[in-house]
């Protein structure tokens, strides 16, 4: 387990499942966690908006499969509206069209059920220090579909400068223009021209074409930025 400075507040956590059994299951898990805590649970994707618009959770533990809303329905309105909170889909299904779908509503983290209770814990641990987190299983489909058409480093570089490469990947991983003009000591206003040249450039849109595309070129296997 992960101890826990004085001043370090712990990750305040939200379970959202239409199976009361699993959300008190998955109480019981991070109780035990002493960087983790959680602080209410819904059973609906509507139960869930309510609880976040009074208590502004740091991570959602989301189903994607609910009655009333689902969990991707759910996660869209959520990054919209309260875009720091993280969203890790917690769901059976273990489909790369599903990943796709939730990355594209904005989901930080993608668990399948079955996965240990480490995983989890990581997961939620990845997306509050800014990363995404995909179920290796999953992540593997999806790289073997992108590597199969990835392209030279040498056809990279004429489309991106370095420094185009350090914004992208740091995008991928979740990172705001703040906290990417922080790393990287820029302006936010040049850490935004920068994303329009990268959209302009690559033709990538939503955060979920920019994570495909960073995997495919291998961008968050690299080492940290300093």
């Amino acid at each position: 387990m992960t101890k826990v400075s004085n001043e370090q507040k712990p990750i305040r956590v939200l379970i959202v499942d239409d199976h009361a059994i699993l959300r008190d299951g998955l109480k019981a898990l991070l109780q035990g966690e002493p960087d983790i805590e959680v602080v209410g649970e819904a059973g609906t994707g509507k139960e869930a908006l309510k609880f976040i618009r009074q208590f502004r959770p740091d991570v959602v533990l989301m189903d994607i499969s609910m009655p009333d809303m689902t969990g991707l329905e759910a996660t869209e309105v959520i990054k919209k509206g309260y875009p720091e909170v993280k969203v890790i889909a917690l769901t059976v299904h273990e489909s790369e069209t599903y990943l796709k779908r939730m990355m594209q509503v904005g989901a930080n983290g993608y668990v399948v059920k079955r996965a240990a209770a480490q995983e989890l814990t990581t997961a939620i641990r990845t997306v509050m220090r800014g990363g995404v987190y995909i179920h290796p299983d999953i992540a593997q489909q999806l790289v073997s579909e992108l590597t199969r058409t990835r392209p030279s480093r040498q056809e990279q570089q004429k489309q991106l400068s370095e420094r185009e490469w350090q914004v992208l990947r740091l995008i991928a991983l979740g990172y705001t223009n703040q906290q990417i003009a922080e790393r990287l000591a820029l302006s936010v206003k040049t850490v935004e021209t920068y994303r329009a040249r990268i959209a302009d450039k690559l033709g990538l849109r939503t955060r979920a074409e920019l994570v495909k595309y960073a995997l495919q070129h291998g961008l968050l296997d690299e080492e940290p930025i300093a």
